[in-house]
């Protein structure tokens, strides 16, 4: 089948010609039909993730999908051959810039009715990273105050939505040009980042979501009150991460380092910073189905490509000014030929 591969790190995203996925006992195999682009897989090109992610080479790239179910393993019940599901795959078994996947069951979920393959295959890792920093990690409740950064990008878009649906008060930064956008999601405070500094206008805010790092995480501590907490996805990772991810007590100590110095300025000021990986769930992947086709959540699909255009499009994610996400979208490809596990008795 045809996918998108790189063969080394930093190197290009090529087209190639790779074999059929394994369908285990647990897992889903799934026509391809929409998947979503993320600043991820351009960072897991540049092997920014290869000593805590340690892919084997050549690595298909792709954490978003949206698709048709062709085949189930002997243990699945959930699922059947024609089900419309989407999904972030585990970290562990990216690949979704392909014609088809396998997917652990446990992280595949019936795609929302009321929306395109497009949109679904748009929405998987920034809807759970939102619903993890927001419900998970920051407890977020009505009557709060909550800052989501970059409210025009992928995560941002939804993460304001989803603060609004818990009855926070958000403010956002975007550029003057996409004020009215992020307001329309339901921002209430728009604070341009070319020309506003953000730290001089905000006090008091309950929960700070941060997509950027650096001075800005730095900054987004000082505007929260005591007791507030700050969810980063850019970094730098934290000890507790460290231990999640399982990685050797030399590495442990090194990501221990590296989040020092942010970790003490929130412990001065009585905050606490929290790095965030986001990770795959179906469970949560339904809940946010439901606020979907409730009209309590809205994809935001900025730019479609073509699946042979792959490569342009992940070079499209560092230019920047794409609303939400970018997505490719593939053709029918004929199914393959033989399955290693199959269920054709499974039922829903």
């Amino acid at each position: 089948m045809k996918a998108f591969v790189i063969t080394r790190y930093k190197g290009p995203l090529r087209e190639a010609d790779v074999a059929e996925p394994v369908v285990g006992d647990d897992d889903v195999l799934v026509q391809v039909h929409a998947a979503g682009l993320n600043q991820l897989d351009e960072r897991i090109r540049l092997g920014e993730f290869k000593q805590i992610l340690p892919y084997k080479l050549p690595l298909i790239l792709g954490n978003d999908l949206a698709g048709t179910v062709i085949n189930v393993g002997t243990r699945v019940r959930a699922f059947k051959p024609g089900d419309e599901v989407y999904a972030r795959p585990d970290k562990s078994r990216i690949g979704t810039f392909a014609e088809r996947i396998a997917v652990a069951k446990g992280d595949l979920a019936l795609k929302p009715a009321s929306i395109s393959m497009t949109e679904a295959g748009s929405l998987p890792l920034v809807a759970l990273t939102a619903w993890q920093a927001l419900v998970e990690r920051g407890k977020v409740e009505r009557g709060q105050k909550v800052l989501i950064h970059a409210g025009a990008g992928g995560v941002g878009s939804i993460a304001i939505q989803l603060a609004r649906h818990l009855g926070a008060s958000v403010a956002t930064t975007a550029s003057a040009s996409n004020a009215d956008f992020v307001r329309s999601l339901g921002a209430d405070t728009v604070i341009d980042y070319r020309t506003e500094n953000f730290e001089q206008i905000l006090d008091g805010y309950d929960f700070v979501l941060d997509s950027l790092g650096g001075k800005n995480l730095e900054k987004s501590l000082r505007i929260l009150k005591p007791g507030g907490k700050a969810v980063g996805i850019a970094g730098p990772p934290d000890p507790a991460f460290a231990r999640e991810a399982g990685v050797n007590p030399l590495l442990r100590l090194a990501i221990k380092g590296l989040s020092w110095k942010i970790r003490r300025q929130a412990r001065n000021l009585g905050v606490t910073y929290e790095f965030l990986f986001m990770r795959a769930s179906g469970d949560q992947l339904r809940l946010i189905s439901a606020l979907v086709d409730d009209g309590k959540l809205r994809p935001i699909v900025g730019k479609v490509f073509d699946f042979t255009q792959t490569p342009q499009a992940l070079q499209s994610l560092a230019k920047g000014g794409i609303r939400g996400k970018a997505v490719v979208t593939l053709a029918d490809s004929p199914p393959p030929s033989t399955h290693r596990t199959t269920n054709p008795d499974a039922e829903v």
